[in-house]
């Protein structure tokens, strides 16, 4: 079965510092785990119409958190902070959040 790519990206991160990043053309996503670089980039590319320069990838660990006397961990993930070319137009997503 064919993945589409939504299936690969998943949702933009919106924190502080990603927002910083936007000036700088990168944006930040949370992908599928098992999405490698040349996945995220053309379904970025697909989704938004942009070109992307390069793609850095990080699988973030999940967090420790207690409930009362239960804890447990949050689910592991897979994050992606996606390069535009210089040429590229910026994802109007984003923009709109600043």
């Amino acid at each position: 079965m064919k993945r589409t790519a939504h299936d690969i990206i998943l949702k933009p991160i919106i924190t502080e510092e990603s927002m910083m990043g936007t000036a700088f053309k990168k944006y930040t996503f949370k992908v599928a785990k098992d999405a490698n670089k040349a996945e995220i980039a053309s379904a970025v590319e697909e989704v938004f119409g942009v070109k992307v320069q390069k793609v850095n990838t990080m699988n973030v660990k999940g967090h420790l958190r207690r409930y009362g006397r239960y804890e447990g961990y949050t689910a592991a993930w897979k994050k992606a902070i996606v390069t535009l070319t210089e040429d590229s137009d910026t994802i109007d997503f984003f923009d709109g959040l600043l």
